[in-house]
């Protein structure tokens, strides 16, 4: 979870057997403190973010995977989060969209809603 983003939430429950899946913008990143420092442990998602719409999407940005997830590459805690077990608080898959994010999707549905009347 990003730390300059604070109105993302994490999902926090039991994690399960499925492994967290990130995409090539997220790869490398501990989805808890962002660092790119010595990955160690593979993230574990709950059952329920591991199926349904949520299945292929990466856990910290949401970007499709495709439908084998073949674009996923699997999601490390790092070093210093397992050290301090920071990694046993439960599932780290980002459950919202952040105000930024959602923000920058209204500008552009309103920006293309425009741009067809200045075509004319």
């Amino acid at each position: 979870m990003s730390r300059h983003q604070y109105d993302l939430i994490q999902c926090m429950k039991q994690p399960g057997k499925s492994i967290g899946l990130v995409c090539s913008a997220c790869e490398g990143r501990c989805p808890l403190c962002d660092s790119y420092v010595k990955p160690t442990t593979k993230v574990r998602i709950c059952h329920e973010c591991s199926m349904g719409h949520l299945n292929n999407k990466c856990i910290l940005c949401a970007n499709y995977l495709g439908d084998d997830k073949e674009l996923g590459t699997p999601a490390y805690y790092c070093l210093e989060c397992v050290r301090l077990e920071k990694d046993r608080e439960g599932c780290p898959r980002i459950v919202n969209v952040g105000s930024l994010k959602s923000d920058m999707m209204i500008r552009k549905k309103k920006e293309q809603a425009s741009t067809p009347a200045l075509l004319k």
